[in-house]
């Protein structure tokens, strides 16, 4: 996981971006989205369009359009697919978080060919900071000059990899506590 933060204490809303094919219901996504909205925080978590073929141009339209409909920078939680999708919105310029988490982002080494308008994401450590933010240590984090928790041996983070309910996120989500551990 990656982690970029800007200045600020304000209490932002979450948006909850989704992995390539979609979360799904036992995802650490959907019960965060759910755990999050239990408290009665503001939650966006949406379906982006073409799931199964995503494009990286549809995509940046959605996010553009999900970030207009909050009143505030949220914290935004990217997911694989939905991390690149993130670097991309930072390098053109998008619309700022309040901080960003990036967990598990891809590469392009064995990504299936519906990503390939993902690759290359640009990954820019000025473009991500003025956003608010094979191992992915190695192709984002110190590029990038953030932080990296790895998770050994928990795979791509997901429902496969036994993740479903996932407290630790949920504490970054709300109070930005680090490290993040499985």
């Amino acid at each position: 996981m990656l982690e970029y933060r800007s200045g600020g204490m304000r209490r932002p809303g979450y948006l909850i971006l989704h992995v390539y094919q979609a979360s799904g219901p036992g995802h650490w996504q959907t019960w965060l989205a759910g755990r999050l909205r239990a408290g009665e925080a503001t939650v966006a978590y949406p379906d982006l369009p073409d799931a199964d073929s995503p494009q990286l141009r549809a995509w940046l339209e959605a996010l553009a359009g999900e970030l207009d409909a909050l009143a505030e920078p949220p914290v935004v939680l990217c997911h694989s697919l939905a991390c690149l999708l993130w670097l991309h919105h930072a390098a053109d310029g998008g619309r700022p978080a309040s901080r960003v988490l990036l967990v598990a982002p891809p590469s392009a080494s064995g990504a299936p060919e519906a990503l390939a308008t993902f690759f290359p994401p640009p990954v820019d450590a000025g473009a991500l900071a003025a956003s608010a933010p094979e191992g992915a240590v190695d192709l984002y984090s110190r590029p990038l000059g953030v932080p990296a928790d790895v998770l050994p041996g928990r795979g791509h983070l997901n429902n496969d990899a036994g993740l479903g309910p996932w407290p630790a996120v949920e504490a970054w989500a709300r109070e930005g506590a680090v490290p993040i551990t499985a």
